[in-house]
């Protein structure tokens, strides 16, 4: 089955992104992948310290996700998986896409202010040719009614 991965982060374009997938992974019968980064400098403390604040992360990751997950199960029936992975954050998405060949379309939402559409895309364009499969970026500000039009 053909995956749509989306990043899950804090930004508030990442609804839009969360939102496509699942509607588009509805509509074509593929499933979403939710793919979380934890950048390695938030525990550079004590290892005791670094470690409790790694599995806090995790936990609001796990909160987080639930929110999105099931509003995908209840709104477009698609029950979405969820990878938490370390790193450098687009270091991290190449390695998930390049480790999960049932993984077809990456998608990023993009923010629409004046700080431009966001690090994650700004650095994955620079990057793309290490990317197997295709990357669509979803304007933060689209409706839920375009969103739906186009999915």
């Amino acid at each position: 089955m053909r995956k749509f991965l989306v990043v899950l982060d804090d930004s508030r374009e990442c609804l839009n992104a969360m939102r496509f997938a699942a509607m588009r992974a509805s509509n074509t019968g593929g499933g979403v992948e939710i793919l979380a980064v934890i950048p390695p400098e938030e525990f550079n403390h004590w290892i005791g310290v670094g470690d409790i604040m790694r599995e806090e992360e995790r936990e609001r990751i796990h909160a987080h996700f639930e929110v999105f997950a099931k509003w995908m199960r209840d709104r477009q029936g698609i029950d979405p998986e969820l990878v938490i992975r370390e790193g450098v954050p687009v270091d991290e998405i190449i390695a998930q896409v390049q480790e999960d060949a049932d993984i077809g379309i990456l998608v990023l939402g993009a923010g629409s202010g004046k700080k431009g559409p966001g690090p994650l895309i700004t650095n994955l364009t620079r990057n793309a040719g290490a990317l197997s499969v295709p990357m669509t970026i979803v304007p933060g500000e689209m409706s839920k009614e375009r969103l739906q039009a186009v999915t």
